[in-house]
């Protein structure tokens, strides 16, 4: 049977004060196998970011116990650590005149001897890792010349490069635009499929880690923690407890976060589809709800079932109004109902 990469069991996680612990979260138990792309998930303030500290050991854990790779965790000396899990934290590189294939050769540190000294297999292994992070056209450039993006695949190379079972990323991605970000998450699912290396990830974005995951963690404040599969999770209803009150729904039919919005009158329609779908949504935003249209209905929008897909409305039998963008038939549907 394979060993896990990452366990912890009954974890409790805070800060240790002279007047009594601070308890962020408690009774977290979870695991990692290797190969598997897991993403934390949680609302600002839930302890995702003390808990990772507290698994990459830069902070000790309040009770509970952890291993990695069978070693127990919370027992490892820096080095010891250093060899079994990698680190990225959301802190942006700032290393004047550093180049690439300099920064990454830093993951090669628990490796060298007290020179520093690079051998010949430590430079092969940063040649790799910047290779394996599509960045080896910029491995002579300097740090300070990069995007953004660059940069976190950069801070991914260094982590390669230390070559351990488990990698753990703080927000990854939080500076990222979205095909940043996107590229960034699916560098990291094709680093665990390739390299067998087990990924731990914070992230918000909710909807990546739900298509990409291979498993969640779901951080509730307080705790504890709810894992499993996306599919698994969605199937659970369990994503509604993590967002509760917060202005927002989660539709797990699609995975997708609806707003909610504040419905004041209500208009009736005829038609469905995708030009359905966008009319409700641009009414939401004025406050009116639509509704299936009945014969009593004084007034009702409909969607043409003609070559164009007009938008028509009728008032008391006539038809007022044809139009082809959503912006305009708003506007004149406004126009009357106000």
């Amino acid at each position: 049977m394979q060993k896990q990469t990452l366990y912890i069991r009954n974890l409790t996680i805070g800060y240790k004060r002279k007047q009594g612990n601070l308890v962020v979260c408690d009774k977290l138990n979870a695991q990692i196998n290797p190969g598997e792309m897991v993403c934390l998930l949680g609302e600002n303030g839930s302890g995702k970011s003390t808990l990772i500290r507290t698994i990459s050991g830069f902070q000790p854990a309040l009770d509970g116990s952890g291993s990695i790779m069978g070693k127990n965790l919370f027992s490892l000396k820096e080095r010891e650590i250093a060899l079994l899990a990698a680190v990225v934290l959301t802190d942006r590189i700032d290393v004047p005149n550093a180049t690439v294939e300099e920064m990454v050769s830093l993951g090669r540190s628990p490796y060298t001897n007290m020179m520093g000294k690079l051998t010949k297999e430590d430079k092969h292994i940063i040649a790799e890792s910047i290779n394996k992070c599509g960045i080896q056209h910029k491995a002579k450039e300097q740090l300070s010349n990069l995007s953004d993006g660059e940069k976190q695949k950069v801070s991914i190379a260094k982590a390669l490069a230390q070559d351990t079972p488990l990698i753990i990323l703080d927000e990854p991605t939080a500076f990222l635009d979205l095909p940043a970000r996107v590229e960034i998450i699916q560098l990291l699912r094709n680093i665990a499929i390739t390299s067998s290396k087990s990924i731990l990830m914070s992230t918000h974005d909710l909807d990546l880690a739900i298509q990409m995951a291979d498993k969640l963690w779901l951080l509730p404040k307080g705790g504890p923690l709810i894992t499993g599969s996306p599919e698994d999770l969605l199937l659970q209803d369990s994503f509604k407890r993590l967002f509760v009150d917060r202005g927002v729904e989660f539709d797990n039919k699609t995975g997708l976060f609806k707003v909610k919005y504040n419905h004041n009158k209500e208009l009736a329609i005829k038609g469905h589809g995708f030009e359905y779908v966008l009319l409700r949504r641009a009414f939401a935003r004025k406050g009116i709800k639509l509704k299936q249209h009945e014969e009593k209905n004084e007034m009702w929008l409909e969607i043409s079932n003609g070559g164009n897909k007009n938008f028509l409305l009728h008032k008391k039998g006539e038809m007022i109004a044809s139009e082809e963008s959503v912006e305009r038939i708003v506007e004149h549907t406004l126009n009357h109902i106000n």
